[in-house]
């Protein structure tokens, strides 16, 4: 068995790698940029920080990665990565080739969502939803300490659904990457939040703002958010939501989220906890390394 348990968060503008001993403690920590556009590149930089850490601690290590998307069960190839350069590529084998050893991808809101399932905001709940708030809107479901995944490698890809009980101004709402229109993802995403306000500020200036204009903003926001966490319980009923991505550190979600979603939700009470992540944006790094002592479960 590996000394180390070394995880990688391949993001679309940097590459983040870290590497926990036996007891989950944080031992070595590299980021760099990501050679964008280049999948040989990111593959090099990807193998460098795996043998940068080795060589800095001295262990060799297991390694768990956390990508913008995820491996089709059909081909085997990456599919639904906004990191468009790595679509269509056998990205595991590769990096299996060049690391000469085997690595676990899972995609990066997975990883998020292992990560504070297993010793974060989620830990000793049975049913937790990690949920991404950020460039782009993600999800991931970890029930008794199992991250889920499907057979079609998707499950708690809810940014990719329709924003549920939309008003007449949110049709048909915006276009979406994914050829669709309206996708929660183009609701709650900072370039989402970003467009609705206008005047160009970004998802951060907006939350920060006290003009007018962005506590509407803001309070359009919060409704879209309990609506579509509504329909997340109304499916899963999970015990605890956790927030991850740039809009999470918003405290106004957790003020006024919960106190909205109840009037979706089909109960006569909600007793789903919503809280932020006890490892912060080190959660998907981290969750990447976790992949390799819990399996992910099939179906």
């Amino acid at each position: 068995m590996a000394e180390l348990r070394i995880g990688i968060d391949l993001g679309g503008t940097k590459i983040e790698a870290v590497a926990l001993g036996p007891d989950g403690r944080e031992v070595a920590r590299r980021r760099v940029a990501t050679p964008r556009e280049s999948y040989d590149g990111t593959i090099a930089t990807v193998r460098d920080l795996v043998l940068a850490l080795e060589a800095e601690t001295g262990r060799d290590g297991s390694v768990g990665i956390g990508i913008p998307g995820t491996v089709s069960p059909k081909t085997g190839l990456i599919k639904n990565a906004n990191s468009t350069w790595l679509i269509g590529k056998p990205l595991d084998k590769d990096l299996e080739a060049a690391l000469v050893r085997p690595v676990r991808l899972a995609n990066d809101a997975d990883c998020f969502a292992l990560s504070e399932a297993t010793d974060g905001a989620g830990a000793g709940h049975t049913t937790v939803f990690g949920v991404i708030l950020g460039t782009g809107v993600g999800g991931g479901i970890v029930v008794s300490g199992r991250l889920l995944s499907g057979p079609n490698a998707i499950a708690g890809e809810w940014g990719h659904n329709p924003l549920p009980w939309p008003e007449d101004d949110e049709r048909p709402g915006p276009a979406c990457y994914c050829g669709k229109n309206g996708c929660i993802e183009t609701f709650l995403s900072g370039p989402g939040l970003a467009r609705d306000h206008g005047e160009g500020l970004s998802a951060e200036d907006i939350c920060a703002a006290t003009t007018p204009s962005a506590q509407a903003a803001r309070d359009r926001y919060h409704h879209r958010l309990a609506r579509a966490l509504a329909s997340v319980i109304n499916i899963l009923d999970p015990a605890v939501i956790v927030l991850g991505g740039g809009l999470s550190k918003h405290q106004g979600l957790y003020d006024a989220v919960p106190g909205l979603w109840g009037r979706w939700v089909f109960s006569d009470h909600v007793d789903t906890g919503m809280v932020p992540p006890r490892h912060g944006d080190s959660s998907g790094v981290r969750g990447a390394a976790w992949l390799w002592p819990l399996t992910a479960q099939k179906g």
